[in-house]
C-alpha cells in the first residue's frame, strides 16, 4: 500500500485511511468507513498525534534515516546510535502525556528494528536475501511515511502443544501454499493494537518453533487492505460512551486505543514481501529481539501515568484537600512508582549496544525489569488515583442528568467542591480517572500493562536467564574468602 504523496501532517494521515474498503466488523455489522465511526475515530486521533509530534517537535518525533536519505518519523527509524534508542523512549513518554492512552505505533517500531537484525543473521547463515528485501520494503515505507503494525500474537489454541500438533492447524499463522510468485498464509492474530489504523502489517511468529513447525516460521509484510483480511473490533469497557451525545461521560473524548482480531484467510504475499520462509531456528531469536525492544517501550505508561497523577492531584485540589499530608504522600508515592517505570526503561536504552547488522538494541535484562514493573505499578497508581478522587469515580450521574433542567441544578449544587471551582471541572476530573482506571483507556494503561509484550511470567523467565547468578556467586566467593580449590 502506498499513497500518491508522502504523509506529512496528522490530517494527511487521517485522509490516507479513507476509502480502503476494509472488512471491519463491530457489534456484528460491517463498518462502512472506520474513519467516521465514533467509537473508532478516537484511536485514529491517537495515531495522528504521532504525525503531529513529528511536525511540532521534529527533534523528538523525527530522525535522519541513512536508509532512505530522508528526515523520517521516528517510529519508522532503524536505530543508528544509543541516542536514537533513548530518543524513542523520550518520544513515547511525551505521546503518553499528550494522548493519555495507547498511540499504537510502538509495536511496528520495535518490529522493524528486530527484523533488521534477525534478517541479517538469517542471510549470513542460510544465504537468503531477506535483509535486502526488508531494507527495500522499509525504504518504501519511510519514503511514504506510512504506519506499520506488528502482528506477533497468535490465538494459540492448546498452549501445551506445538503449532504443528494442534487439532486445527490454523491456530497459528502458517504458510498453506508456496507458488512461483509468492506464498499464501492463513490463521489469525489476536489483540492487534492499531491494526486497522495501519497501512502495512508485519506478520511474525509468536514463539520458539521446531523443524516440524517450518510452515509456521513465516515473516512477511501485507497491506491492510489485502484480499482475505478481516478485522473484528474488540470491545472495551465503556466504549459506547463515545457514541453518546456530549463528551463529559467518556472521560477522554479525544483519544483511545484500538485492539482487534486479525483474520488471514488465504492471503497472498509476493516473494519480495516475504522475510522468513521456514527458517524455524530464527523464530525464537526474533521473538527475543522484539521483546527486548518492546518491553522497554512500555515507558509510554509513564507518560500516561503523568496524566493520571495530574488528574488525581486535580481531584484533591477541587475537593479542597490538596494540603493534607496523606494526600501529598500518596501523590509522592504515585510519582515514585511512575518514575521507576521510566527509569528502568530509559536505562535499558542508555545501555544499548550495536548489533552485527549495524542497528542498536537496548539492554534486554533492564527491559524485562521495566516491563515487570509495568505489570504492577500502574495498578497501584490507579488505586491511589481512585483513593484520592473518592467514590464519585464510580457513582457519578450521567452528563444527560447534568444537562437536564430539573436534575442539572441539583447536581450543580450538591456536587460542588471547593469554592471558586466550577462543579463541571470536578466532574471532568473524576471522569478522566474513571476512563483511565475503569473505562476505555484502562485497556491500554492496566490490562495492556499486564499482558502486552508477554505476561509477567515471561519477564521473570527472561530475568532468570539473564541474571548471571554464577557470576554473582563468584563475586561473593571472592569477597568471602571462599576457594573452590
Amino acid at each position: 500500500m502506498t499513497t500518491d504523496q508522502p504523509i506529512v501532517t496528522a490530517d494527511d494521515y487521517v485522509a490516507s485511511l479513507r476509502g480502503r474498503n476494509l472488512s471491519v466488523y463491530l457489534f456484528g455489522e460491517r463498518v462502512e468507513e472506520p474513519v467516521d465511526h465514533p467509537m473508532i475515530r478516537p484511536s485514529i486521533n491517537a495515531v495522528a498525534s504521532t504525525y503531529r509530534l513529528a511536525t511540532d517537535d521534529p527533534v523528538l518525533g523525527s530522525a535522519e534515516s541513512s536508509l532512505a536519505g530522508l528526515t523520517i518519523n521516528r517510529f519508522l527509524h532503524i536505530t543508528e546510535s544509543v541516542e536514537d534508542v533513548v530518543q524513542q523512549n523520550r518520544m513515547q513518554r511525551r505521546l503518553g502525556q499528550l494522548t493519555g492512552t495507547c498511540f499504537q505505533r510502538c509495536v511496528g517500531m520495535d518490529a522493524i528494528n528486530a527484523l533488521y537484525a534477525v534478517t541479517f543473521n538469517c542471510d549470513r547463515r542460510h544465504g537468503t536475501g531477506y535483509h535486502r528485501r526488508f531494507r527495500d520494503f522499509l525504504e518504501m515505507v519511510q519514503q511514504h511515511n506510512l504506519v506499520i503494525g506488528g502482528a506477533m500474537t497468535d490465538v494459540k489454541g492448546d498452549r501445551s502443544i506445538t503449532p504443528s500438533d494442534q487439532d486445527d492447524p490454523d491456530l497459528y499463522v502458517r504458510i498453506v501454499a508456496r507458488r512461483d510468485d509468492g506464498v499464501v498464509i492463513r490463521g489469525a492474530k489476536a489483540h492487534q493494537t492499531g491494526c486497522i489504523n495501519s497501512h502495512w502489517i508485519l506478520v511474525m511468529p509468536t514463539m520458539r518453533l521446531t523443524e516440524e513447525d517450518r510452515d509456521y516460521a513465516v515473516v512477511c509484510a501485507v497491506p491492510v487492505e489485502a484480499e482475505g483480511i478481516t478485522f473484528i473490533y474488540g470491545r472495551q469497557s465503556c466504549d459506547t460512551r463515545s457514541m453518546e451525545e456530549g463528551d463529559l461521560d467518556s472521560g477522554n473524548a479525544g483519544f483511545a486505543g484500538q485492539e482487534a482480531m486479525l483474520i488471514l484467510d488465504d492471503v497472498f504475499v509476493p516473494w519480495h514481501q516475504v522475510f522468513m520462509d521456514g527458517e524455524f531456528e530464527f523464530a525464537a531469536p526474533l521473538v527475543e529481539q522484539f521483546t527486548a525492544y518492546h518491553r522497554r517501550s512500555y515507558v509510554c505508561k509513564s507518560g500516561v501515568g503523568d496524566v493520571l497523577i495530574g488528574a488525581a492531584a486535580l481531584a484533591a485540589d477541587y475537593n479542597g484537600v490538596e494540603q493534607a499530608s496523606h494526600i501529598q504522600d500518596k501523590l509522592v508515592e504515585m510519582t515514585h512508582l511512575n518514575e521507576t517505570i521510566y527509569a528502568t526503561g530509559i536505562a535499558a536504552s542508555h545501555e544499548s549496544v550495536q548489533t552485527e547488522a549495524g542497528n542498536f538494541v537496548n539492554d534486554a535484562l533492564l527491559a524485562n525489569v521495566c516491563k515487570l514493573n509495568v505489570t504492577r505499578f500502574p495498578y497501584e497508581i490507579g488505586r491511589l488515583a481512585q483513593d484520592l478522587a473518592g467514590g464519585l469515580v464510580a457513582t457519578l450521574p450521567s452528563e444527560a442528568d447534568f444537562r437536564n433542567p430539573t436534575t442539572g441544578p441539583l447536581l450543580e449544587k450538591y456536587l460542588a467542591g471547593r469554592s471558586g471551582v466550577p462543579t463541571e471541572h470536578r466532574l471532568r476530573a473524576a471522569r478522566l480517572i474513571e476512563n483511565m482506571t475503569l473505562g476505555r483507556n484502562a485497556v491500554g494503561y492496566l490490562t495492556e500493562s499486564l499482558h502486552g509484550a508477554g505476561s509477567p511470567q515471561a519477564q521473570r523467565v527472561q530475568i532468570r536467564r539473564q541474571s548471571n547468578l554464577e557470576g554473582k556467586k563468584t563475586l561473593a566467593k571472592k569477597l568471602a574468602g571462599i576457594s573452590d580449590g
